[in-house]
């Protein structure tokens, strides 16, 4: 599991990234100054830090010249938003630089892919009877091969990094088929249905009414979930995971503050 330290001053904000990003299946702390940031760093060990520019005590862009040498991965989110701000940031050895107000969606899947950059995401999860290799793209169903398509395959993706959050249908398709959602709810619903009876997860994928679907399925911890060193049903075809979803209504996204 990821261990990601969020330093951002402003508390409904890092509230809002903490939840999500434990919905997520990461593990959080947080710090509000940049002096307890620079303390966390120096006694803890973090996978990736979540770095507000504009802080108490020491400010995001001068913690870089501590975190910077530690090689610990960084993603700025702030709103200092001009072009000489972002190529400051990126230049002194940020990974990533996101501007408020943002959709956690696209927060959680530009975390995603820093760690999977650095070899830190997770590739092994358990839950529900159903053990799933993201590097191999596998699913087992009770220790036995589980055969999906590609889209059967993103879609459980989608769902167990996701989980006991409400999935709006046009999060769904937009995610799972890369396109804009027209409106036409039968093309999930089908692989919504398919996937519960192949994986019997019919009581763990539940309709949520007037959204969508929500994943209720409980860890397996005999399975042990594990973090792998590169980022990767029986599933046709490649492609990488699906991104984390917000665990919040579509496009709902922070306040500059």
């Amino acid at each position: 599991m990821s261990h990601v330290l969020i330093v951002e001053d402003e508390r409904p904000i890092s509230d809002l990234i903490r939840m999500s990003l434990g919905s997520a299946g990461y593990r959080c702390a947080c710090a509000f100054d940049g002096l307890d940031a620079l303390r966390q760093i120096e006694e803890g060990q973090f996978d990736l830090v979540l770095l507000d520019v504009m802080l108490p005590g020491i400010d995001g862009f001068g913690l870089m010249d501590y975190i910077r040498p530690l090689g610990i991965p960084v993603i700025f989110i702030t709103a200092k938003d001009s072009v000489a701000d972002r190529v400051k940031g990126l230049r002194i050895g940020a990974d990533d630089y996101l501007v408020k107000p943002f959709d956690v969606l696209e927060l959680l899947a530009r975390v995603e892919a820093v760690l999977r950059r650095y070899g830190l995401a997770q590739s092994r999860l358990a839950l529900g009877g159903v053990a799933i290799d993201t590097d191999s793209r596998t699913a087992l169903r009770d220790g036995q091969p589980v055969q999906l398509t590609k889209k059967e395959y993103d879609l459980l993706l989608l769902f167990t990094r996701n989980r006991h959050i409400a999935l709006f249908r046009d999060q769904i398709y937009e995610k799972v088929w890369e396109s804009d959602y027209l409106g036409d709810s039968r093309t999930v619903d089908l692989h919504v249905q398919r996937l519960r009876k192949k994986l019997g997860w019919e009581a763990y994928i539940v309709s949520v009414y007037k959204v969508g679907y929500r994943l209720d399925a409980p860890d397996d911890p005999e399975q042990g979930a594990t973090v792998g060193r590169g980022a990767g049903a029986g599933a046709a075809g490649g492609g990488a995971p699906a991104a984390p979803v917000a665990p919040t209504a579509p496009r709902r996204r922070t306040g500059r503050g």
